[in-house]
């Protein structure tokens, strides 16, 4: 699997949590409480972001204690208090993710899980009724392992709440000629393999709503947009480079192109007046009684 930095992770968690939708977590915060849900397992967890916007939403806050071995409790509180799951293949981002999280408030208990799920995939089991969730995951992944993430969840009975899945829209202020031939060149790139076979990149978002449907669930999505400032130039400019090399890689006959696009888009950033809005989707999902 494609590993992200944990620096880039710390950059984009201000804006994934103010683009997410805070409907659909509600409502999972209600179906939590309605069916008993206590285990919460979110894949590609990286540096722990997606519980730390979660879990105070849905009463999840806080850690397991350790014993004297550095054991992590058992899973389940006699109180019932939830529980978390954080799963990724990078043992870096496993590690910041449990120090970030051991500075949170007693509450529920979290553990780690070290599991590359493009190789280790068909070994993984869900607990059954639990709540399975990731962030910015899907649409790096392929048809053939979201299709049978869906098939793993209807099996298990599991309710699911997917972030911040990137559906292919950008908008830039002020408009550039070349925005659009960027635009169709990283959403081509975004097809590329990234660890799990040829990704979905920007169909991923309507892809897994069908799937879900189809195995008998109800739906429910709403757009997450980053809607970028010109006060974040740090995170402005690190997209704007990412997308100029992508462009670049595809097209490398244009580097020059893409190269003179990125300075302009740069210079607007540099006099303040830089907007970016990236499109993304939300998904909750949950099966019919």
């Amino acid at each position: 699997m494609t590993g992200f930095s944990a620096e880039w992770l710390a950059l984009r968690e201000p804006a994934d949590a103010r683009a997410r939708d805070a409907g659909l977590t509600a409502q999972l915060a209600q179906l939590m409480r309605e069916r008993s849900l206590t285990r919460l397992i979110d894949l590609a967890c990286g540096t722990g972001a997606n519980v730390r916007y979660l879990a105070p939403r849905v009463d999840a806050v806080g850690l397991a204690p350790r014993t004297d071995a550095g054991d992590i409790a058992p899973r389940v509180d006699a109180d019932g208090r939830p529980n978390w799951l954080l799963v990724d293949n990078d043992a870096t981002l496993l590690e910041a993710a449990d120090r970030f999280l051991r500075d949170e408030p007693a509450g529920s208990r979290v553990e780690t899980q070290r599991v590359d799920l493009a190789a280790e995939w068909g070994a993984f089991e869900f607990d059954r009724d639990a709540v399975v969730t990731a962030s910015a995951l899907l649409d790096l992944v392929s048809e053939e392992w979201l299709a049978d993430l869906v098939e793993r969840c209807r099996a298990r009975r599991c309710t699911t709440l997917f972030a911040l899945t990137y559906d292919g829209r950008m908008t830039l202020t002020p408009p550039d000629p070349e925005d659009e031939w960027i635009c169709q060149l990283v959403n081509r790139h975004q097809l590329g393999d990234k660890g799990f076979g040829p990704a979905l990149g920007p169909a991923a978002a309507h892809r897994v709503s069908d799937l879900f449907r189809a195995a008998g669930y109800h739906v429910r999505t709403a757009q997450s947009d980053w809607r970028l400032l010109p006060t974040e130039q740090p995170l402005q400019q690190s997209l704007l480079e990412g997308w100029a090399a992508a462009a670049a890689e595809l097209a490398p006959g244009d580097a020059d192109r893409c190269r003179h696009w990125l300075n302009r888009r740069k210079a607007h950033l540099a006099s303040g007046t830089s907007h970016i809005t990236v499109g993304h989707q939300d998904l909750l999902a949950w099966p019919r009684d």
